[in-house]
């Protein structure tokens, strides 16, 4: 189904983080992501010049959600889990054009 209603927000942090990411983000209205297991890489050149750890195990948080809380959600992520935390979490969000699957407000259906 088209839509411009949804928005799709990743947060890619330190293994171990991801649920308590996904906490963070209900808190402000998301109702569910799904985790990922990745490897983070990085040159040791780039780690040096921005002064960042590099932690390889890393887990990405997918979560779609509506577009009115996306920002809210985004900016619970960046204040309990960013790069000053130990999650050291990155978040950002790409829009959703289209979308099957997802069930509809129960004052939509009627």
């Amino acid at each position: 189904m088209k839509t411009d209603n949804f928005e799709v927000v990743f947060a890619i942090v330190n293994s171990g983080f991801a649920d308590d990411v996904m906490a963070v983000a209900k808190t402000q209205g998301a109702r569910g992501g799904t985790i990922l297991n990745a490897r983070g890489v990085v040159n040791e050149d780039a780690a040096a010049f921005f002064g960042i750890t590099l932690h390889a195990d890393k887990e990405i948080l997918m979560m779609v959600v509506e577009k009115d809380i996306r920002d809210d959600v985004l900016n619970a992520i960046y204040k309990e889990m960013g790069m000053d935390k130990k999650a050291k979490g990155i978040a950002f969000s790409l829009p959703v054009s289209d979308v099957a699957g997802l069930v509809q407000h129960q004052n939509e259906a009627e």
